[in-house]
């Protein structure tokens, strides 16, 4: 098995976005894990892997309107396949109110 980690940072104030909500589901919608981001932004651990599809799902709605900010997208979801089942995987999340950015991160 391997582990999954993600890191969120806000690109409007430069820091990590601390406390979004992150729900992980397998490739037919079923909850497997949810954490909220600690004081770096950061799910150290969000599930143990195995193979197949997964979506990370972002609640930036709710992290934007917590802080009186409007935003354009309400969530963010991520879609990613897990092949090596000895690696470790991290998909970070870049976040504006009207934009984000990912990549597969180390």
């Amino acid at each position: 098995m391997n582990t999954l980690s993600t890191h969120v940072l806000d690109a409007v104030t430069g820091t990590p976005a601390v406390g979004v909500t992150v729900t992980l589901t397998d490739s037919s919608g079923h909850p497997v894990a949810s954490a909220l981001t600690d004081d770096d932004g950061r799910v150290k651990t969000v599930a143990e892997l195995a193979s197949g599809i997964y979506r990370l799902h972002f609640d930036t709605g709710s992290y934007f309107a917590a802080r009186e900010i409007g935003a354009f997208y309400p969530e963010v979801v991520i879609a990613f396949e897990v092949t090596d089942e000895t690696g470790h995987y991290h998909v970070p999340l870049l976040l504006s109110p009207y934009a984000y950015s990912t990549y597969r991160g180390s």
